[in-house]
Parts: C-alpha cells; sequence; structure tokens
C-alpha cells in the first residue's frame, strides 16, 4: 500500500454555500469528510489490485492520486457555485435574482457532469484489477501504454525470479530486498495454503504466464510501431477509395455517394461502421480487417 494523497478542501466555502441553501447548521469538516470517502474508496480498490496484480501497481495508484486530486477540484467548486446565489427560501421572493439562479443551475449543471465524468476513474480501476483493461491500437498513447505495461511485466518477473533466488539461499522471506513488508507477509500466507505445493514463493506457472504475456506484448508493439512507421497507404477500386490509416488504426472506405442500402449492409455484415466524425466507413485496422475488405469487393461484384 502507497500513503494516501488528500488535497486542501475549502470548509469556509463549503460552509457558505450550506448557509446560502439552509437554516440548519454547517457540521465543520463535513465537505472534508465527504472529500475523503470518495478518496478511500479509490485508495481502496487500487489496494487489492495492487495486490493481485503488482505489474500495475504504478497505474493504478496513479489514477488514485488523480482522482483525488480531481475530486477536490470538483468539491471546493460545487461550493464555489452554491455562493453564486441564495435559495429564495433564504432571501425571499422579492427582487429574487431569477437571471443569477438559472447561471448558478446551469454552472452546477456542468460540475454534476464532471462529477459523473470523474467517478468512471473507479470503474477504470476496476477493470485493471479484473483484467479488462484494454489497450486499443487505434488510441493515441497506444505505444506508450503498451511501453508502460511491458516494462511493468518484464519488472515483475525480475521480482518473482529474484524473491525465488533469495528465498531458495535463505529459506526465508524475512528481508527480502525486492519486496515490499505487505508482499512478504502476503506470500507467507499463501505459501501456507494447501494448493501451494512448490516451495517457492512464486510457482513456475506464475512466472510462465508472466513470460508468455511479455513476448505478446512485445510482438503487439513491434506490429504496431511498424504500422505507425509506415504511415498512411490509399487505393482505389470502382466502388470506394481506400485508407489504412496508421495513426488512428483504421482501414476507411470513402465513397462518393452515400452508399445503396444492400450495400450498406455488406459492410456492416463485414464489420465496418460508419463514422460521421472521419465521413467514412471503417473497422480496426487489422489482418481480418483486410481480409473482411476482400470480401466487401466480391460481394459488391454480384450486385451488378
Amino acid at each position: 500500500m502507497r500513503e494516501r494523497i488528500y488535497y486542501e478542501i475549502n470548509e469556509q466555502s463549503a460552509r457558505s454555500a450550506h448557509e446560502m441553501m439552509s437554516f440548519r447548521d454547517y457540521k465543520e469538516g463535513s465537505l472534508t469528510a465527504e472529500y475523503k470517502g470518495y478518496v478511500d474508496e479509490a485508495y481502496d480498490l487500487a489496494d487489492k489490485v495492487a495486490e493481485s496484480r503488482p505489474e500495475e501497481v504504478d497505474r493504478v495508484y496513479g489514477i488514485a492520486d488523480r482522482y483525488s486530486k480531481k475530486m477536490a477540484a470538483n468539491l471546493n467548486d460545487r461550493s464555489r457555485i452554491g455562493c453564486m446565489c441564495p435559495s429564495v427560501m433564504i432571501c425571499g421572493p422579492a427582487n429574487f435574482p431569477v437571471r443569477k439562479k438559472e447561471k448558478q443551475n446551469a454552472a452546477s449543471d456542468r460540475n454534476y457532469k464532471e462529477f459523473q465524468e470523474i467517478q468512471k476513474m473507479l470503474n477504470r480501476i476496476r477493470n485493471i484489477g479484473a483484467g479488462k483493461d484494454i489497450i486499443k491500437s487505434g488510441d493515441a498513447d497506444a505505444v506508450e501504454c503498451l511501453e508502460k505495461k511491458l516494462n511493468g511485466l518484464k519488472e515483475l518477473q525480475e521480482r518473482m525470479k529474484a524473491a525465488n533466488a533469495y528465498y531458495r539461499k535463505n529459506k526465508t522471506l524475512d528481508g527480502c530486498p525486492v519486496l515490499t513488508q505487505e508482499q512478504i507477509e502476503s506470500l507467507k500466507a499463501k505459501m501456507q495454503k494447501d494448493w501451494h505445493y512448490e516451495d517457492k514463493p512464486f510457482a513456475t506457472y506464475q512466472l510462465s504466464n508472466n513470460n508468455a504475456e511479455i513476448h505478446r506484448v512485445e510482438g503487439r508493439l513491434k506490429k504496431l510501431r511498424a504500422a505507425k512507421t509506415e504511415g498512411n497507404t490509399e487505393s482505389e477500386n470502382e466502388y470506394f477509395r481506400t485508407v489504412e490509416n496508421a495513426e488512428i488504426m483504421r482501414l476507411q472506405l470513402f465513397f462518393e455517394e452515400k452508399p445503396e442500402s444492400d450495400v450498406r449492409d455488406i459492410l456492416k455484415k463485414n464489420g465496418f461502421r460508419w463514422s460521421p466524425k472521419n465521413n467514412c466507413w471503417q473497422r480496426q485496422l487489422t489482418d481480418n480487417a483486410r481480409y473482411s475488405l476482400e470480401k466487401v469487393k466480391k460481394e459488391l461484384a454480384t450486385l451488378k
């Protein structure tokens, strides 16, 4: 577990916002307590992932740190918005600043939407813990993310090998320089379980599986770098213009006019989807996509 980072909550602003909305006394420190409740949930999730997937430690704690900072800013902004205009219950209906209240309500809506977006960071941590953290080839930072993941996997492999070597030499994990005390205690407990049949902290299958994942990620990185280096390629046929867009890793089909419904059915059947943003039919750039492209051409030829 890592040290939890908390940011300052403006309690004075929180009190003022409360007094603009309610006759009840504000409980000192209540917004700070609310904030820490949110942040602790993020770090609790990160702690669980760190135990089950140690190669993702830096990633999940980085998300938790950013979550903490964003939540502090969001809650402080909520208090600031609350101070923009009192409720009609507090100031009375006479000369009530309706326009100011409308602006406050709009700002409050934006603040809440931002809050909802920030909460998605918790799902990112959960997905990493569940192994659902898919790095898409079309992501702008795909190469960087894969490199970071690869480095984490390699560091984990060396740490597991070093821990096994230390245990083989000393017959104990106490004092192992590559493990934290929490990791040592956790591994000791696991080694006492009936299912832990090998006399070493990290089982052979763990090293084998992690090594296989290293090779898989290396292969994916090699292909992705090659595609990015080659850049975009274009070709034309009697039906459409084809672009292999290496920048966003999409195979794109550009038609001069909107395709007829039977043509659209063929495109959809072969995995192509309309992209309003790019004004084309596209799918992820893979060998399967290239194979589907040839199928599309053959099926379009039968429509003549």
